[in-house]
């Protein structure tokens, strides 16, 4: 679906863009991406209000207004917006330290963090911080990813084998769970087992059908037939009809530096994980993606979840491919989706009292299982060990720590892995390649020919002060190995930037080799380097003519003074 630019004032409120081109043959698809997106929250939803530790309609809530508050600010016309496993957990693991016990606070709290989200969105977007979401690297989310996948699988498996669970992370939660597995309740198990089965080979067979919401029906159908409630089979029991009661959330219930790291944990799970979804839908259908707007959108969903006293929402990939597939043309499939979720809420909740909460075990289980993604891991391995290192930390922290402390562990480690990375370019030691005036890295080709008294080198980053004293160091120990050199050449036409570490750096490389009596010249500098070079007082220890000159040319020069 390829359309025109949209003039810059719809980027603030982007219903003024798709609305003002919407064509009237898009409203079939967008009316059966509704249905069917509902179809498919209202199963998933209730699990996940379930792993949220919260009554189950407060996850159709989320649902119904997050859809409508991201519709109306949200940039992608795919996306949809709802309750998430990661997010579930996080709330669950981290609200109930907070709330003490109290039912009623902990629903309190959850709806807070929405607000809270919204907040932190709004200023996110106000002050451009969407470049600081993305220092977390694809390395650390396929391992929190995975670290998630697993510790909300070890959540769920006590209810599909009846047993009671318990445990603060994966290994402590496993340790109970094995002490537990004696007791477990064969009906239970069954009931879970066939219902994954089931699900897992829906999503194989019939992709983009709602799966989720016939194996619900029949397994209501099932519990009430043949009185599982009566056999001791847990149950949704009775969820309450009505829409949700509109009002500000409860404020005052936690200090600042309670609340923000649990809001500031689900932003940055609900920002980077919508906003890859919606460029992965954006790049399909040929429209552009404001990512910043993204964060508007997102606070608009948050904002109106907390108000309708639901917890954090975001964007998902599975149910915006759900949306996707289903022929969503425009967010008006959102608000079709929400009008479908207020009249179940409003006529069908009754029929939900006997769906075995295996059931929505089972939904889980289906919906994180390929947050593992082993062959990722695997290729890391293979490929990067750093980036294989950088998710190892992100996953093991997750299971010892927890979803909100996993993921903010997990950012801080990105940034230092970063930082390590740039703290140690690499410097190519430069020889001639045959037949040519080309130079190339003396440890990537054998057949260079090698530069008589003279080492060349070339970093291949930014001088900086993270890696000037590597450079350095690299440099004086290649000196060192090397007698008879009577030139250094710093070719940094690979240098985009340096700093005034940078510049330091070649001040004392050239008095270390003028005290060996050996001659520093820099070539290939940019315009910036040489600016700042020239600040430094470069130019008095250096020839400055040499700077923009290529390595061959000054080489030259030398070669036919020598002659």
């Amino acid at each position: 679906m390829n359309s025109p630019p949209e003039p810059n004032w719809t980027r603030f409120f982007p219903p003024f863009g798709w609305l003002a081109a919407y064509r009237r043959e898009w409203l079939p698809s967008d009316a059966v991406a509704g249905v069917t997106l509902a179809a498919y929250a209202i199963p998933v939803s209730l699990a996940y209000a379930a792993l949220a530790g919260l009554q189950p309609q407060i996850g159709v809530y989320g649902y119904m207004l997050g859809g409508i508050g991201y519709a109306l600010l949200g940039a992608s016309r795919q996306l949809a917006i709802g309750p998430t496993s990661a997010i579930s957990l996080m709330i669950a693991a981290t609200v109930g330290a907070l709330a003490g016990g109290d039912a009623v606070r902990y629903a309190q709290i959850a709806s807070l963090a929405a607000f809270g989200v919204a907040v932190l969105c709004f200023i996110a977007w106000l002050f451009k911080l969407s470049v600081l979401v993305r220092l977390v690297s694809d390395s650390i989310l396929v391992g929190f990813k995975a670290g998630a996948g697993l510790t909300i699988i070890m959540s769920q498996l006590p209810s599909l084998f009846g047993v009671a669970g318990g445990g603060h992370n994966f290994f402590d939660r496993a340790i109970k769970l094995i002490g537990q597995l004696g007791h477990l309740d064969p009906l239970v198990l069954a009931i879970g087992a066939v219902a994954l089965l089931l699900l897992l080979l829906g999503e194989r067979l019939l992709p983009g059908k709602p799966v989720g919401i016939t194996i619900v029906a029949l397994a209501i159908v099932v519990a009430t037939v043949f009185g599982f409630p009566g056999l001791g089979v847990p149950v949704t029991g009775k969820i309450p009809e009505g829409l949700p009661a509109l009002g500000m959330p409860t404020f005052g219930l936690l200090e600042f530096d309670e609340l923000f790291p649990l809001a500031a944990g689900c932003v940055l799970l609900a920002y980077i994980e919508g906003v890859s979804a919606a460029r992965s839908f954006a790049a399909k259908h040929g429209y552009p993606l404001d990512v910043r707007q993204e964060f508007l959108g997102l606070g608009a969903a948050n904002l109106a979840a907390a108000f309708g006293h639901g917890y954090p929402v975001a964007g998902g990939l599975s149910q915006s491919a759900v949306n996707d597939s289903a022929g969503a043309r425009t967010p008006l499939a959102l608000v079709i989706c929400s009008v479908t979720l207020g009249l179940c809420l409003l006529f069908f909740t009754g029929l939900l009292t006997n769906l075995p909460k295996a059931v929505l075990a089972a939904i889980v289980f289906a919906a994180v299982y390929k947050l593992v993604d082993v062959r990722a891991l695997v290729r890391m391995w293979q490929v990067s060990r750093i980036d294989f290192y950088a998710a190892s930390i992100a996953l093991i922290s997750v299971l010892l720590l927890g979803i909100l402390q996993g993921v903010l562990l997990a950012s801080i480690a990105s940034i230092v892995l970063l930082l390590a990375r740039a703290s140690r370019p690499n410097v190519a030691f430069l020889g001639r390649l045959p037949g040519s005036g080309r130079y190339s890295d003396s440890a990537r080709h054998a057949d260079v020919e090698p530069l008589v008294g003279v080492i060349a080198f070339r970093p291949e980053a930014s001088l900086l002060y993270i890696n000037a004293e590597t450079i350095l160091d690299t440099v004086l120990t290649t000196l060192r190995r090397s007698p008879g050199i009577h030139l250094v050449a710093c070719d940094l036409s690979a240098s985009p930037y340096i700093d005034l570490a940078g510049a330091r750096m070649l001040h004392d490389l050239h008095d270390e080799l003028a005290s060996r009596r050996v001659s520093l010249c820099i070539v290939g500098a940019h315009a910036q380097l040489r600016d700042l070079l020239r600040a430094e007082g470069l130019g008095e220890k250096t020839d400055s003519n040499q700077w923009l000159r290529s390595l061959d040319s000054v080489l030259g020069d030398r070669n036919a003074d020598n002659r």
